[in-house]
């Protein structure tokens, strides 16, 4: 194991002005499950360490995996210190601390069990079906020190559970795909619920509404929102002006259902501290519609003069800190699902998307992989071949309703949400 103290001293004394070691340590033990029972086992391990250095203010930086050698390391981060212009260096000062682990780990045996039970209930209701499933605890390491009297570390253990189903029918073939995380155990009877509900509903096939309907997003499907809201309230865009929202700190930009806010504490990614050392916190962006904060990291917080939110992170292991979010909560209505779908007389259920991705305009199109057409306030079967488009903004302003199901979703924890305003095609 590479010993980042010694690194950071090497540096030192190699003549950098200053220095920061970024050293990251996972180890997962995944089991799959295919075609209804188990696969294959794995253990995996990894090691990284990121060295940044500056000499005469002007940076260099050099990663390595699995050991390496002190010097030869900083003298390779040294020498590319005489290709970069100067810079502010941007040092978290002074916080000294390791964290309690958190989390608790699962034995294999008991994840393997785990699966092979919700593979058998699900197999109950639909016997043809065939299943196939990731479990995985994995911890997670992180530690952060540099010259200017940081060093913190923190570990994290996570647990995980996906599955996927495929249900053949003739020449129709359905996937229906769902998961959990947790910090404690594996529950996973929503999840099987999710999906037996998925497979109910797609029994029938149908045509889809056309035109402008009302669409209602799972939690699975509503990040496509999200990723564009939280792109619009990055400090670095806000401050570059390609953000939509430059300028609107305090104004009404979404509908007044609307409540975001970051927690750190839970999951699905807990941290004490970002990946330059700062303390993390919990903090409100969009209250009722209202744009309350943008997140920042520390450049980002000497340029708008308040400091950083704690929000620094490596897109990978060399890369810069950039502004970055943990744990999106999207504040949940107090709707079921099955109350917002009775809400409409025609409309679409979207599960499961296919690519569409916005950018900053907020302007989508994209196809539906798993959707169901409502009629009347009900679900009358699974629509295929079909599109959808519009714009985020638009559709966020023209919001229905927030549901009361929140679910993990990657880095968001999200309700479903009705909204108008978007095209459906065929």
């Amino acid at each position: 194991m590479m010993n980042p103290e010694e690194i950071l001293d090497k540096a030192k004394q190699a003549g950098a002005d200053e220095a920061e070691v970024y050293q990251v340590i996972s180890r997962s033990r995944p089991v799959f499950f295919e075609a209804n029972r188990l696969k294959q086992l794995e253990t995996t391990e990894s090691e990284g360490i990121a060295l940044r250095v500056w000499q005469n203010r002007a940076p260099g930086v050099t990663v390595a995996h699995g050991e390496v050698e002190p010097e030869a390391f900083v003298k390779r981060a040294l020498s590319l210190c005489q290709f970069n212009p100067p810079e502010t260096i941007e040092l978290m000062a002074n916080h000294q601390q390791v964290y309690p682990t958190q989390g608790n780990s699962v034995s294999r045996d008991s994840l393997i069990e785990t699966g092979n039970s919700a593979i058998a209930q699900l197999k109950e209701n639909y016997p043809d079906i065939l299943c196939r499933g990731e479990l995985d605890c994995e911890k997670h390491t992180t530690r952060v020190l540099n010259s200017q009297g940081t060093d913190c570390q923190y570990t994290d253990i996570s647990l995980s559970a996906f599955f996927e189903v495929e249900w053949i029918r003739g020449e129709d073939f359905l996937e229906i795909g769902d998961g959990v995380e947790s910090a404690d155990s594996l529950n996973l009877q929503t999840t099987k619920q999710r999906i037996c509900q998925g497979l109910n509903w797609a029994r029938e096939t149908v045509s889809p509404p056309k035109g402008h309907v009302p669409v209602i997003f799972t939690p699975k499907s509503a990040p496509l929102f999200w990723d564009t809201v939280i792109a619009a309230l990055n400090s670095k865009r806000v401050w570059e002006g390609s953000s939509p929202w430059s300028g609107s700190l305090g104004e009404n930009v979404l509908s007044e259902q609307i409540t975001l806010f970051q927690d750190p504490t839970r999951n699905p990614e807990r941290c004490p501290f970002d990946d330059e050392g700062m303390p993390t916190q919990r903090f409100t962006l969009i209250n009722q519609g209202h744009i309350e904060q943008f997140y920042r990291d520390r450049a980002m917080g000497r340029l708008f003069g308040n400091g950083s939110t704690g929000n620094g992170f490596r897109p990978s292991l060399g890369g810069y800190p950039t502004p970055g979010l943990v744990n999106l909560i999207v504040t949940p209505g107090e709707e079921k699902l099955d109350d917002l779908i009775a809400q409409l007389d025609q409309g679409l259920v979207i599960d499961q998307l296919l690519g569409g991705d916005a950018d900053l305009s907020g302007d989508f199109s994209a196809n539906i992989e798993l959707g169901y057409r409502v009629e009347n306030g009900a679900i009358t079967g699974r629509v295929k071949d079909t599109m959808v488009a519009g714009n985020i903004y638009t559709a966020l302003n023209h919001l229905i309703a927030l549901g009361g199901d929140s679910q993990i979703n990657g880095s968001y924890e999200t309700p479903s949400l009705a909204v108008d305003g978007l095209s459906v095609t065929h």
